[in-house]
Order: structure tokens, then sequence, then C-alpha cells
């Protein structure tokens, strides 16, 4: 299951890992946002223990939101030794996902 990254648990999360990090930034009442998470819900099962895959809510996070200049949801961020090593905006196919974080493994 991927994990709720918020305010409060991101430093221990994301900034402190040593594997790649997945940040799919989404809000409730996007289509394209409800449209892709049972996929990122999929990778999260599928990529356990190679990387950290979690979901931002826009909404209850603007911190982490500014941090990385996230205007267009949904927003897929991959994170590698703590800088933005790739990115993704809109709804996007589970293989394009998997061939982003295969490139970054």
């Amino acid at each position: 299951m991927a994990l709720a990254i918020n305010e409060s648990n991101f430093n221990e999360i994301v900034t402190k890992s040593d594997k790649l990090v997945i940040l799919d930034f989404w809000a409730e009442w996007c289509g394209p946002c409800r449209a892709i998470s049972p996929v990122i819900e999929e990778l999260a099962k599928e990529y356990e223990g190679k990387a950290i895959i979690g979901k931002v809510d826009v909404d209850s996070n603007v911190a982490i939101s500014e941090k990385y200049g996230i205007r267009n949801i949904p927003t897929v961020i991959f994170i590698k030794n703590g800088e933005i090593a790739d990115k993704t905006v809109g709804a996007v196919s589970k293989s394009t996902l998997v061939s982003k974080i295969e490139a970054l493994l």
C-alpha cells in the first residue's frame, strides 16, 4: 500500500531514504488522480522493499507541494539521492511509470 506522506512524516520517510522515492501528488476532487490511484497502489505492492511509494494530498500538505513546485495534478515525482530524478504530469499509463522506475533503480 502506498504510504500517506504528510508534513509530519516527510523528512523521516522521504529525506532520509536511501531508496528511490516515488511521490504521487493528488487531491480527492481530482478525477485524473483517482484514475491513476489504483496504478500507484499496484506499484507500491510490486516494488515493496525496492522503492518507497507515497501519496501526497496537495490540499493538506501545501508546504510539500510548494517545495516541489507542484502546479498540476496528478504529478508523480521520482526522488533519488534527495534530488528529483524524473517527473510525470497528468494521468499516465502504468507502463510509463514502470519504465521510469526501472531506469532509476
